[in-house]
């Protein structure tokens, strides 16, 4: 009986790490999607601030994903370092919204590159 529960219990050791192995690179694959994601919303930014003939309303939209996909990934970790990328993209974010609803039509975004850059960097497995 005793061997029974210490074998059960050494098993269960054992599982817990590979369980927990699963969920962290799980994190890291969600974390790397919408990293990509993010990056894409900075490019769509960029194309809409560059491009004359669009609306501010397409670049509000690209501003509108990023601030979904910073929520989810936001909502998937407590990395430091990830939540101090995170927080500097919601102020870049922030502070194209202000410069665009303020009447320029061409805001300064490269902060926000530069903070996708940052969220790629720390999502990036390995």
């Amino acid at each position: 009986m005793k061997l029974r529960i210490a074998a059960v219990a050494v098993a269960a050791v054992l599982t817990v790490p590979a369980l927990t192995a699963c969920d962290a690179i799980s994190t890291a694959m969600d974390c790397a999607n919408t990293a990509v994601a993010i990056t894409d919303g900075a490019n769509d930014l960029q194309q809409a601030v560059s491009q004359a003939g669009n609306s501010p309303q397409d670049a509000k939209n690209a501003l509108d994903q990023i601030e979904t996909n910073l929520k989810k990934i936001g909502d998937q970790t407590d990395n430091a370092d990830l939540g101090k990328a995170i927080d500097s993209m919601n102020t870049a974010v922030k502070n194209v919204r202000t410069a665009i609803d303020s009447g320029n039509t061409v805001p300064d975004i490269q902060p926000v590159a530069d903070a996708a850059s940052e969220i790629s960097k720390v999502c990036t497995p390995g």
